[in-house]
């Protein structure tokens, strides 16, 4: 049987605010993405379909995670009529469209949360949580907000409060509730129909809480962080990994195979256990998300070395059910980036190379993020021009460092735009863009270029088995294989060089750094891809 698209696929994750502005506003719009469309399609880099960070209508305290209308386009980015032009160019040049959508919370400017203000009687009330507070005036119960103090808000037209597990502009929604649980299917629907191909579900761990709303139990040895950070002092029993929240994903799957032929949906998730990962796919009578990422099990959460990289791609091989499919990346816009996580001192210049020949050929789903492909690193933001909510709330912690403007060319403004950029670019950096890049054939943009193109054209690669193969400690090596193909892979991410298994000895390169083979040691962050 065929594969569906997205097994084969590699995506590609857009911050729009960030990737092209078309009008000098200093913004990045639709219409300056879909001009840059043809650098990702075919004949470019070769992805299969990009992701798109939220662009429904938001009073942008988060920067679209808070919704004021999920069937609308926020007007700094574009319209409907851009959104329709942006389907059809991807489609001309090979590409899905994925949406973000954030199913867990609207901005408390979104009609529904008006209405559900109003008065305690409203249809809307239960769409979101209201509760009394405890006779002494405090919270209903102890949860946090993930970005800092109870998750509980009191409302000035209110003797209730409203439940927000982020920002106090972002409500919370109630899955068990009929009329919202169908209006969100209707608000995905829209967009199915309009032409997207499915969505990255934000905070999806989130969407079914304890109906009994009781407290969490306390996390040993973090009790000294109730006061200040309660979400981290909290083992999360009732707010988020629910035993029924397979069945709340279940009925988003449903919604969209009736709307799409072949959709996906891929959550944004955090397992507290193993069992949690397997969790979020439901059975495979009754399937639920098809892809995951599951965050604390991640390449997001830990450094570069062999051992940690072998150890939690061979634990999620090893809980995931038998029909469900892997998803990997290894930067977003919550997380620091790659080129700086695992390079702080920027001394390793080889490093991107190396991790994109990891993310591109593991099995599963690879997800890039906007410039990850030229080396992009995070950009130190100034006090006065930090914009995020968590970096205001806690210094040294926000993500406007991986948020920052695309670096097309060598130029003020770095191509981005002819303004003044929302988020600083970073400045000049030589080398650092997609057009001196583009022309150096060893650059990091054409090394990901020449990935994507073998993974196509080996089937291996794109739906064969994983074996993580025994040899140096330093070197992170396995082998991919399908029918009378197989893959072999090493990557050297150990301080001294280090051969690849003896076993990989009489293999054919494929693509490897200059100087490597199968048969003699591999620099530092060397890596060799080839025909077993």
């Amino acid at each position: 049987m065929t594969a569906p698209w997205w097994k084969t696929a590699v995506l590609y994750q857009i911050y729009p605010r960030s990737f092209a502005d078309s009008d000098g506003d200093g913004i990045g719009d639709l219409p300056g993405l879909t001009a840059k469309l043809p650098y990702l399609g075919r004949g470019g880099l070769g992805v299969d379909a990009v992701w798109l960070s939220p662009i429904y209508r938001s009073t942008n305290f988060d920067f679209g995670y808070d919704v004021s209308d999920f069937c609308d386009v926020d007007p700094t980015l574009g319209t409907l009529a851009d959104t329709d032009a942006l389907l059809a160019e991807a489609h001309s040049h090979g590409m899905r469209v994925v949406l973000d959508f954030v199913p867990n919370h609207t901005s408390t400017e979104h009609a529904w949360f008006r209405e559900s203000r109003s008065r305690p009687d409203s249809p809307k009330r239960d769409w979101y949580f209201w509760r009394d507070p405890r006779p002494d005036g405090s919270p209903p119960n102890n949860w946090g907000s993930s970005f800092g103090g109870p998750a509980w808000r009191s409302d000035p037209e209110n003797t209730q409060m409203y439940l927000a597990s982020f920002t106090p502009e972002q409500a919370d929604v109630n899955w068990r509730d009929p009329g919202l649980r169908e209006a969100m299917l209707d608000s995905m629907s829209f967009w199915l129909d309009r032409g997207v191909w499915g969505f990255r579900l934000d905070v999806a761990d989130r969407l079914a809480k304890d109906p009994e709303l009781d407290d969490n139990p306390l996390a040993p040895g973090r009790e000294a962080l109730t006061d200040v950070m309660p979400w981290l002092a909290q083992e999360h029993v009732g707010d988020q990994n629910h035993p029924d929240l397979p069945r709340v994903l279940r009925a988003i799957r449903v919604m969209a195979e009736s709307h799409c032929s072949e959709p996906l949906l891929l959550g944004e998730m955090f397992p507290d256990s193993d069992a949690d990962v397997a969790l979020y796919y439901g059975t495979r009578d009754e399937p639920a998300l098809h892809l995951s990422f599951n965050f604390n099990r991640s390449l997001c959460d830990i450094p570069w070395d062999a051992r940690a990289f072998r150890n939690i791609v061979v634990r999620i091989e090893d809980v995931l059910p038998d029909f469900a499919w892997p998803c990997w990346v290894m930067s977003n816009h919550d997380r620091s980036r790659h080129a700086t996580r695992f390079d702080k001192e920027g001394t390793a210049p080889a490093r991107p190379k190396a991790a994109a020949t990891i993310l591109l050929t593991l099995r599963g789903t690879p997800v890039l993020y906007y410039g990850e492909e030229i080396g992009m690193r995070d950009v130190d933001i100034p006090a006065d021009r930090q914009l995020d909510p968590v970096g205001k709330a806690f210094p040294g912690f926000g993500r406007d460092p991986e948020r920052t403007p695309m670096r097309w060319s060598p130029e003020p403004g770095v191509g981005f735009t002819t303004g003044t950029p929302w988020l600083p670019d970073g400045g000049l950096v030589p080398g650092l863009d997609v057009q001196t890049q583009a022309d150096d054939p060893e650059s990091t943009l054409n090394h990901y270029r020449r990935l994507i193109r073998i993974r196509k054209e080996r089937p291996s690669l794109q739906t064969g088995t994983f074996e993580a193969v025994d040899g140096d400690d330093g070197v992170f090596a396995y082998v991919r294989s399908l029918g009378s193909e197989s893959t072999a892979i090493a990557v050297n991410m150990g301080p001294e060089p280090a051969p690849p298994p003896a076993r990989f000895g009489r293999a054919d390169v494929l693509l490897a750094s200059p100087g490597a083979a199968c048969d003699v040691p591999l620099a530092p962050d060397a890596y060799v891809i080839a025909d077993l």
